[in-house]
Order: C-alpha cells, then sequence, then structure tokens
C-alpha cells in the first residue's frame, strides 16, 4: 500500500515537470516570433520607400526626353538661311496636290527664320486651307488660308487658272497638320510635309553682279546701305490681279547701286521691262524669277510684264514699289 502511493505521487510529479517544460518552450516561441515580426515590417517598408523613391526618378529622365525633342525640332524649323528657295510638297492624298505644271514644288520664302511655302493647285476645287486640323478649322474665329489666283502652263503649252495658297512652314523634313474645305463644304484632316529645299536663283558671277548694279540708282538711299544681301518688302499694284510678284524680295547692294531678285506668282513671265531696259528670267523652271534694278525706295516704279498665258503674249503695265523701313540684312 505504502509502495502505491509511492509510485502514484511520482508519476503526478513527472506531469508536472513536463507540463512547466511544455509552457516555457511555448513562451519562448512567442518572444522569438515577437522580435521577427519588426524585422519584417521594417523591410516591407524599406522596400515600399524604395520603390516610391524609384518612381519619383523616373519623371525626370521623361522631362529630358521631352525637353530634348523640343529642342530638335526647332533646329528644324529654323535651319534655313532668309532666302527664297523651291521645295518639294507632298501630301497624305493623291486627290490633293500641287499642280502637275509644278513638278511637285513650291516656292519657299524664308524670312526671321519663319517660313511660307506658295503652291499652286491643280484646280479650283479647294477653297480653304487651315495650318491645323478640321475640327480647329470648324472653329468661329479660325484665321483660313485665303486662295490666290495662278495660271500655270502645261509641258504642252497649254495654260490653266488653278487656286494656289500661301502656306507656314512649321518644320522641314517632317508631315504637320494642313486641313482643306472644298466645294462640298466639309473639311477634312491631311498630313503633309516640305523638303528638299534648294536656293531658287543660283548666285551669278561677279562680273554678271556688277554689271546688273550698274542700273540701278547711286542715291542717298542706296549710300546708307552696305554692299550685302537683304531682303525688302514691296508693294505689287496693276494688271488683272491674277498674278503678283511675292513680298519681300532678295535685294543686293553693289558698289552704291541696287538689284531686286522678283519671284512671280505664275511661271507664264518671258521677260520684263524696268526703265526702258528688257529683262529675260534667270531660271528655267517654275515660276518666273527675274533680277531687275531698284531705281528708288518709296516710290511706284512703272514695270511692264509679258505674260505668254493668253492667247498670244501680251505686255502688261505693273507698279512696284519698294519700302526702304523693310529693308533688312541677310544673315
Amino acid at each position: 500500500m505504502k509502495k502505491s502511493r509511492i509510485l502514484i505521487i511520482g508519476i503526478l510529479l513527472c506531469g508536472a515537470l513536463f507540463s512547466g517544460c511544455a509552457q516555457k518552450g511555448n513562451v519562448q516561441e512567442e518572444t522569438l516570433a515577437d522580435a521577427a515580426a519588426p524585422t519584417a515590417e521594417n523591410e516591407a517598408g524599406t522596400t515600399e520607400d524604395n520603390g516610391e523613391a524609384e518612381a519619383e526618378k523616373e519623371p525626370e529622365d521623361s522631362s529630358e526626353d521631352i525637353k530634348s525633342q523640343a529642342n530638335e525640332k526647332e533646329s528644324k524649323a529654323a535651319s534655313l538661311p532668309d532666302g527664297v528657295y523651291t521645295a518639294e510638297f507632298k501630301t497624305d492624298s493623291s486627290m490633293f496636290h500641287v499642280s502637275e505644271a509644278c513638278d511637285g514644288k513650291g516656292t519657299l520664302t524664308v524670312e526671321n527664320g519663319e517660313m511660307t511655302l506658295h503652291i499652286s493647285l491643280g484646280s479650283k476645287k479647294i477653297l480653304n486651307l487651315y495650318p491645323g486640323t478640321a475640327q480647329e478649322a470648324a472653329k468661329e474665329g479660325a484665321e483660313l488660308l485665303m486662295p490666290t489666283e495662278d495660271t500655270v502652263t502645261y509641258s504642252d503649252g497649254l495654260t490653266e487658272e488653278v487656286y494656289g495658297f500661301d502656306v507656314p512652314v512649321p518644320v522641314l523634313e517632317e508631315e504637320f497638320d494642313l486641313a482643306l474645305i472644298g466645294t462640298k463644304g466639309k473639311w477634312y484632316d491631311h498630313k503633309v510635309s516640305v523638303s528638299g529645299a534648294e536656293l531658287l536663283v543660283e548666285d551669278k558671277s561677279a562680273e554678271q553682279t556688277k554689271d546688273l548694279a550698274g542700273k540701278g540708282q547711286k542715291n542717298a538711299d542706296a549710300g546708307s546701305l552696305e554692299d550685302g544681301s537683304y531682303t525688302v518688302e514691296l508693294t505689287f499694284e496693276g494688271g488683272s490681279g491674277k498674278a503678283t510678284v511675292l513680298s519681300p524680295a532678295a535685294l543686293c547692294v553693289k558698289e552704291g547701286a541696287m538689284s531686286a531678285t522678283l519671284t512671280w506668282s505664275s511661271p507664264n513671265y518671258d521677260y520684263m521691262i524696268v526703265g526702258g531696259e528688257k529683262y529675260l528670267p534667270v531660271n528655267t523652271e517654275g515660276n518666273s524669277v527675274f533680277e531687275v534694278p531698284v531705281l528708288e525706295f518709296d516710290k511706284p516704279i512703272d514695270v511692264v510684264g509679258d505674260t505668254v498665258a493668253m492667247s498670244k503674249p501680251h505686255e502688261v503695265e505693273y507698279t512696284i514699289t519698294f519700302h526702304l523701313d523693310t529693308v533688312k540684312p541677310v544673315e
């Protein structure tokens, strides 16, 4: 009996001993878990902070790319010195193009870095152009490009009256928006580009330039300008109004005398008469171009242009006024 009691007491003591060890193990595990939990939270927080830092860096790179692209476009927009050029005009539609008589080209005028291309179209079906999208053109107050009446001459000698436009050119060698409206009264979107610009008139020899300049008037106005190349705005009047001379014109000052390069809006003029002298075109393709003496500033100068657009050549009287306050040196 006594032995049985001793055995029972021994079993109870062993049970108590094992229970205490189990509780101590659980306490140690909980303590380790609590210590590990902040570490995991810190790692998660650190990862999140790093992600935000990386995200903040990305806009800076994108901004630099945008600035680079903008600078590149500006450099292309002002890549030509002031002057008059021929340039190819391309569109995204076979229904919208320059006249076949113009060989896909127009006359590009550059002044103070701003470019304008005069194009003669294939007919009079396009009534207006707009330098932008069709949606913008349809808004009230939109400044539309108005047509000029141009005469084009085909290779077989036939002539035709078509509409022409002076198109602002924001950039070379790249597409830009140019909307049009025709006789149906609906605006259409188009992409166009201007490329391959070449000087319209090649430089003449020093002897030819001197001979031409010698026919100009040597006066106080010319004496105030140093020898060199300039541009000058002009006023052109006379005739039926269907043809005109582009402004500004190139101005050359040589030994106190002046000569101007006059570019017509038509290829049909085979000679001009200025100051009693007859002058022939200095080009063989495109619109007619003449180099003539500038007799004086700020007063109408009587000139004659002979046009072959009619059934027979016909001399037409005009006046040209060169404005002295608009003279600017070509840089």
